[in-house]
């Protein structure tokens, strides 16, 4: 016994006929039939009355629809908690660029966590060519990246524009770039430089702002978070987006600033990106939301504050 049997069953009784519970299932008469004389032959019971004029439920089948509507709905509860379970209590995997971009990637992940409260979020840093793999492999359920004005965005995932801002000199407030309005090339070559990686966006861009000069770049790391941390320990300067510095604990606390850069348009987008399937996890479905909305508080943008 199937359950789509039942469903058919319940389907013909509440239509009165083959005919219209055929439609409304999409199946042909003849299938529909067929699937209905299989459960009799196993109940041992007619179920329909069959006429010319078309088939009814009979008095035997009448009798034992009140269980069927039993099992179908304890079928549908059935389902229902599965997927709540499934809801609440898988991981979201996300992976980041930029774990440290904290006036959105926090509050997200604290509203998220408030009404998912067993529900385990995985944040991963990775290069961006690494988020973009695991995403259409399916180990990672989101993306964070940083895409630069006129980089194509590729079409294999849904991508969303949560934060729009510019590149900035990640600096120590006493560093004597921090008395420049704007920092230029030249400027920025005064300090010890830390690049991201080869494989940043970031790394891409420095290069370009530096062309015509020998960058010397004293470190490299990998991420935001590290970069800033030897920021605030005076090893050097580094370049972030500003919504990669602008509200982080080290800029509150007054270890790290950040000066524009001279001579330069250039504005970075932080994407949220997902593989595009015909069905998305419902937890993953609602960290993207929140994260949509945290990005709507901020505006779209933290450039120009301070």
């Amino acid at each position: 016994m199937r359950t789509e049997q039942l469903e058919y069953i319940a389907a013909v009784t509440r239509l009165g006929s083959l005919r219209r519970a055929a439609e409304e299932l999409r199946l042909s008469q003849p299938a529909l039939s067929e699937t209905v004389r299989n459960l009799e032959r196993e109940l041992g019971i007619d179920l329909l009355e069959r006429r010319r004029s078309g088939a009814t439920m009979s008095a035997a089948g009448r009798e034992l629809l009140p269980h069927i509507i039993q099992v179908l709905e304890a079928v549908d509860r059935l389902r229902g908690a599965a997927g709540e379970q499934h809801r609440i209590s898988r991981m979201v995997r996300v992976g980041t660029v930029n774990a440290a971009t904290v006036p959105l990637l926090i509050p997200a992940v604290r509203e998220f966590r408030a009404s998912h409260p067993v529900t385990q979020v995985e944040v991963v840093g990775a290069q961006q060519s690494d988020i973009h793999r695991a995403l259409s492999e399916g180990g990672f359920d989101l993306g964070l990246v940083n895409h630069l004005d006129g980089d194509d965005v590729p079409a294999d995932f849904e991508s969303t524009e949560l934060l729009r801002g510019r590149p900035v000199v990640c600096i120590r407030p006493d560093s004597a770039l921090s008395a420049l309005t704007r920092v230029s090339a030249p400027d920025l070559l005064t300090e010890p430089l830390i690049a991201m990686r080869s494989g940043y966006v970031m790394h891409r861009f420095v290069h370009r702002f530096l062309e015509g000069h020998e960058p010397a770049f004293s470190y490299s790391t990998d991420g935001a978070e590290m970069g800033k941390l030897m920021v605030a320990e005076g090893l050097g300067a580094t370049v972030l987006p500003d919504f990669s510095v602008i509200g982080d604990p080290l800029e509150r606390l007054g270890a790290i600033t950040y000066r524009p850069l001279a001579e330069d348009s250039t504005r970075v987008r932080l994407m949220l990106q997902r593989r595009r399937a015909e069905s998305v996890p419902r937890a993953a479905h609602d960290l993207h939301e929140v994260f949509v909305r945290q990005a709507e508080a901020l505006g779209g943008t933290l450039t120009g504050r301070g």
